[in-house]
C-alpha cells in the first residue's frame, strides 16, 4: 500500500487533526497547486478552478472540518487505487 493509499484512509478514519504536510500532498496528488497562503490560510487550486482554502492550526495541523470537506471535495469514499 502506497503512501496516498494510507493517507486517504487516515482521513477516511475521521482523526480530530492530520498534518498539514499530508493534506497538501494529497491535495497534490489529485491535481491541486498551492496557489497563496495568507498568514496560516493556503489556498490550493486545481485545473477546472476549484478553490479550497485550508487553515492550519498552531502552524502545522488541519482540523477535522477541513479533512472532512476534502474528503467531499475529492470524493474520497469511493476513491480506488489504480496502481498496484
Amino acid at each position: 500500500m502506497g503512501k496516498l493509499s494510507k493517507l486517504i484512509q487516515k482521513f477516511l478514519s475521521r482523526p480530530p487533526e492530520v498534518r498539514f504536510d499530508d493534506v497538501r500532498y494529497v491535495l497534490e496528488a489529485f491535481g491541486y497547486v498551492e496557489i497563496r497562503s495568507r498568514g496560516s490560510h493556503h489556498a490550493f487550486e486545481n485545473d477546472a478552478g476549484d478553490v479550497i482554502i485550508i487553515p492550519k492550526k498552531g502552524g502545522k495541523k488541519v482540523k477535522r472540518t477541513y479533512v472532512e470537506e476534502i474528503i467531499k471535495l475529492l470524493d474520497l469514499e469511493n476513491w480506488k487505487n489504480d496502481s498496484k
